[in-house]
């Protein structure tokens, strides 16, 4: 690998936070409590109500004398005004954006920083899949219209956390941001313990060059003994992990997918993934469609191994996106993934191999035609990394 991963550590606490009416709160309260330092990492942040509160949040910090540091992808806040920016910088925010966009560059618009995290005192860290916008909360009625966890995280795991921002902080100041920095941590993936409590480790992903991540999902996948329950809101997976989801279902294991139904702010990519279906559902994987909104959630449950970030697990966010997961063996934490992977579940269409064979003509043509395009950028990335 191009970069170093991170050792497992234990005597750690976390806590499942669900949707944004939940955890924002709980993120606001912790920049207010804030004494020394608070740094945010996040892809999408868009003017609105949720990026509102978060602003005035970071002001009263920096202006106590908190040192506050936000990262944000340059795509991902085209949305996050210029009025909010200097707000922010009067303030004493230090503010940087990851790879600003630039026709000279070409295709290295591309790489983007997809990560979503908090940081506060170096004592506690939030991760997960959201972004600062007003899909995930909105204060004045504290509702969301998409589906997302986040996870707090307290203990010796913060501090790995914690050097993961640094490095991208410091990387950042180059035009070049997207190529890895200084080796730090081990040499190699270590080996997830067979039990435990409060045990985490940070997975990531540094666009093409290290994916740590994916060969720790993997290899999860492979050595399954019960079950596999994996959520994404964008289906587009690697070829690996297909053909590891296949030979599970073949072994036996209880495979299940939760994926977005209707309700997408991508429908083309949601077309793109159908092509997948078929050879899946005769594996014996099982596939549910969530209806009630827009599934945004990023979350994996092997046996007793979870894992939750902002990492899809698709060819197009491992070659050029930085992610980065929270991967934990903790038995409350494995309870709480377990219970709101069998709610959603009760609120999701199962998707039969015999419903999908007899779907409208029109869903075939679509899966068809961005089936295609996806096939072509596969191509292009190489199909089977």
């Amino acid at each position: 690998m191009a970069g170093a991963v991170f050792p497992w550590h234990g005597a750690n606490q976390f806590k499942l936070l669900i949707d944004g009416p939940q955890f924002f709160p709980q993120m606001l309260a912790a920049i207010d409590q804030a004494q020394d330092h608070i740094d945010l990492e996040f892809y999408l942040v868009e003017a609105g109500q949720c990026a509102e509160v978060t602003v005035q949040a970071l002001e009263r910090a920096a202006l106590r004398e908190v040192r506050v540091r936000c990262l944000f992808d340059a795509y991902g806040s085209l949305a996050f005004t210029e009025a909010l920016r200097l707000r922010l910088l009067a303030a004493g925010v230090e503010l940087r954006f990851y790879n600003p966009l630039s026709w000279r560059r070409g295709l290295n618009n591309l790489y983007r920083d997809h990560r979503k995290l908090l940081l506060v005192d170096q004592q506690l860290a939030v991760v997960g899949g959201t972004g600062i916008t007003d899909e995930f909360w909105q204060p004045a009625q504290n509702v969301c219209d998409w589906h997302e966890v986040m996870v707090q995280i307290e203990g010796p795991l913060v501090q790995d956390w914690q050097m993961l921002f640094e490095r991208q902080w410091r990387a950042n100041i180059s035009r070049k941001a997207w190529k890895p920095a200084t080796h730090f941590g081990l040499a190699r993936l270590p080996k997830a313990p067979q039990q435990g409590e409060g045990l985490g480790r940070v997975a990531y992903a540094d666009a093409h060059q290290h994916r740590d991540i994916l060969q720790s999902l993997v290899r999860a996948i492979n050595s399954a003994q019960h079950n596999i329950w994996l959520a994404t809101p964008y289906f587009l997976p690697t070829w690996s992990v297909r053909r590891s989801l296949r030979r599970a279902a073949n072994r036996g294991v209880d495979v299940r997918l939760l994926l977005t139904g209707p309700r997408t702010d991508h429908p083309s990519v949601r077309y793109a993934g159908h092509r997948y279906y078929p050879r899946l559902l005769k594996s014996g994987v099982q596939i549910f469609e969530y209806q009630p909104c827009f599934l945004h959630l990023k979350m994996v449950l092997v046996d007793d191994w979870v894992s939750i970030g902002s990492c899809n697990f698709d060819h197009w966010n491992l070659r050029f996106n930085l992610e980065a997961n929270l991967e934990a063996i903790d038995p409350t934490l494995t309870k709480a993934v377990a219970a709101s992977f069998m709610n959603d579940f009760a609120q999701s269409l199962p998707i039969t191999l015999q419903a999908w064979q007899s779907r409208p003509l029109w869903g075939r043509v679509k899966q068809r035609i961005w089936g295609w395009v996806d096939r072509v950028v596969v191509n292009l990335l190489g199909r089977r990394r």
